[in-house]
């Protein structure tokens, strides 16, 4: 018989794509406000990896990933996803979001991220949101899977991980938020 274990140490972090930086100033408090300080956020990056938002969002597109200090308890992934949701709306404007907010964690295995939309790799979390294992940690390393986004994919992103996993490393007294 297995034993429970208590979870990994996750952090959150918010991916934030974008056309209007002026948009994303504005939710950037926003978002504080829900999730607390920032531990570690990337620069702002062209982003070229799909066509897919261009009509709903605009162009050019700009991402950004903001990581927030604390650990919390990845049961409530779903409800972060909703919020995040909610957030989308009250930026949208004629029926379209302004801003895309993907929430996921990251612990020292692994990269998850919530998503509304089922597929046969995604697993049901509660209230229509799915968790999708995004990056796995091995050999010292994140390697990707087959159905990894492309930007999770490149260099940049993959080392940001690296070393947002290096600061989780070293502060693993953190209390859950």
């Amino acid at each position: 018989m297995g034993v429970p274990h208590l979870f990994e140490e996750p952090i959150l972090f918010i991916g934030t794509l974008f056309s209007e930086k002026n948009i994303f100033e504005a939710v950037f408090p926003a978002l504080q406000n829900k999730f607390g300080n920032v531990l570690f956020q990337s620069d702002i990056q062209p982003w070229n990896y799909s066509a897919h938002y261009t009509r709903e969002l605009g162009t050019p597109l700009y991402r950004n990933f903001i990581f927030f200090d604390g650990v919390i308890d990845p049961s409530t992934l779903a409800d972060i996803k909703l919020l995040t949701n909610d957030l989308e709306a009250i930026y949208s404007r004629d029926g379209r979001r302004k801003i895309n907010l993907d929430p996921g964690y990251i612990t020292l295995a692994k990269v998850v991220l919530a998503s509304t939309k089922n597929y046969s790799h995604r697993i049901y979390l509660g209230k229509g949101i799915y968790a999708e294992l995004a990056l796995l940690y091995k050999n010292h390393q994140f390697i990707t899977m087959p159905y990894t986004y492309n930007d999770y994919k490149d260099l940049y992103y993959l080392n940001m991980f690296m070393n947002v996993r290096k600061l989780l490393k070293g502060n693993r007294d953190r209390k859950i938020t």
